[in-house]
C-alpha cells in the first residue's frame, strides 16, 4: 500500500518547521516499517523549499498543487499527528480530498508510532 502522511507544517518560524521535518521523517520511516510504501509531502519539500523564493514558501495554494496531484496516487491517507486536520487547513485540505476520493484515513498518535 502506498500511504501520503499528512502533516502539519506551515509555520512562520523556521525553527518550528523544522522540527515539523524531522518528525514527518520520524513518522514517514514508522510507516515503512510497517511494510508499506510512503509519500511525505513534508520530507520530500523541504529542502526543496529553500530554492523558492519567500512569496512561495508559505502559499498554501502553491502547495496544494504540489501536494494534492500525489495524494490522488495514493492508497491511504494517515495523518499525524491526529489533531493536525484541525490545526492545520492544508492538513484538513488533504483528509477532505482523501474523502472525497473514497480512500481510507487513519489518525496516528505519537503513542502509536513510538513519538
Amino acid at each position: 500500500m502506498i500511504v501520503y502522511l499528512a502533516t502539519h507544517y506551515t509555520h512562520p518560524d523556521a525553527h518550528i518547521r523544522a522540527m515539523r521535518y524531522t518528525l514527518a521523517n520520524a513518522v514517514a520511516a514508522w510507516i515503512m516499517r510497517q511494510g508499506h510504501s510512503v509519500f511525505s509531502p513534508i520530507s520530500h519539500s523541504h529542502h526543496i523549499a529553500e530554492h523558492l523564493p519567500d512569496e512561495l514558501l508559505l502559499d498554501h495554494e502553491f502547495w496544494m498543487g504540489q501536494d494534492l496531484p500525489l495524494l490522488r496516487l495514493c492508497d491511504a491517507v494517515w495523518v499525524y499527528p491526529a489533531d493536525a486536520a484541525a490545526r492545520s487547513k492544508g492538513v484538513a485540505r488533504e483528509v477532505a480530498e482523501a474523502q472525497a476520493l473514497g480512500l481510507p484515513v487513519r489518525f496516528l498518535s505519537g503513542a502509536e508510532v513510538g513519538l
